[in-house]
């Protein structure tokens, strides 16, 4: 059966690491590019007029902050999935991103092949963040006082499952196909994990359903 191909588009300032982009992503048959912007505010145009599937959303743009960008587009209330790609390794700008509704962070930095890898995961309805940085969106978590099981969390058991699958990356729609429930069923109940949870993001989530579910399980 023909894999549903996905439309992409670009927001960077850099013109050749674009370009690398352009010429990466037309290697992959899932996605079609069909977009790219130098600035922030042709791009929200951009992304308004082609709503594309997936967003590569540049974090330091010289006359755009990345973030206010990614706000914007979120107050779009479209579909499409952002994944911001920068050369920023500071946990800072992870988290604000995340926490601002990023699908997921990479670094400029990444060889060709994990970016393909990643693009991939992407593809298959996943969350991305670089290998790298993992780490420090655990240790920003860990700073926050948080519930420690489920039950603190008074998680239902449809949302404990939930929260399960947003562990594993899986989008909304994959969540709403694997449990046999509609996709817009699946968004309000991830809504109702984050506000128990006292988070701001799906990435938040999953890293607290890692280090906190299985000792739930235990109890």
């Amino acid at each position: 059966m023909k894999e549903h191909v996905l439309t992409l588009a670009i927001i960077d300032d850099h013109p050749l690491f674009r370009r690398g982009l352009i010429q990466l992503v037309n290697t992959l048959p899932r996605f079609r590019f069909v977009g790219e912007s130098s600035n922030g505010r042709d791009g929200i145009a951009l992304v308004r007029s082609l709503k594309p599937d997936l967003l590569l959303l540049d974090l330091n743009m010289k006359d755009t902050d990345g973030l206010e960008v990614l706000r914007v587009i979120r107050e779009l209330d479209l579909d499409t999935r952002v994944v911001m790609i920068t050369v920023s390794d500071r946990a800072e700008d992870l988290v604000a991103a995340l926490r601002l509704g990023a699908d997921g962070y990479l670094l400029k930095d990444m060889e060709p092949e994990q970016l393909l890898d990643s693009l991939r995961t992407i593809a298959d309805g996943r969350l991305v963040v670089s290998d790298a940085l993992t780490h420090l969106l655990a240790a920003a978590l860990r700073e926050q006082p948080r519930a420690r099981n489920a039950q603190e969390a008074a998680l239902t058991d449809q949302e404990r499952r939930i929260l399960e699958h947003v562990a594993a990356g899986q989008s909304n729609k994959l969540i709403g196909k694997e449990l046999d429930i509609a996709e817009g069923t699946v968004k309000v109940h991830v809504k109702h994990i984050l506000r128990k949870l006292g988070l701001r993001s799906r990435v938040e989530a999953a890293v607290w359903a890692v280090e906190n579910l299985a000792r739930g399980k235990a109890a």
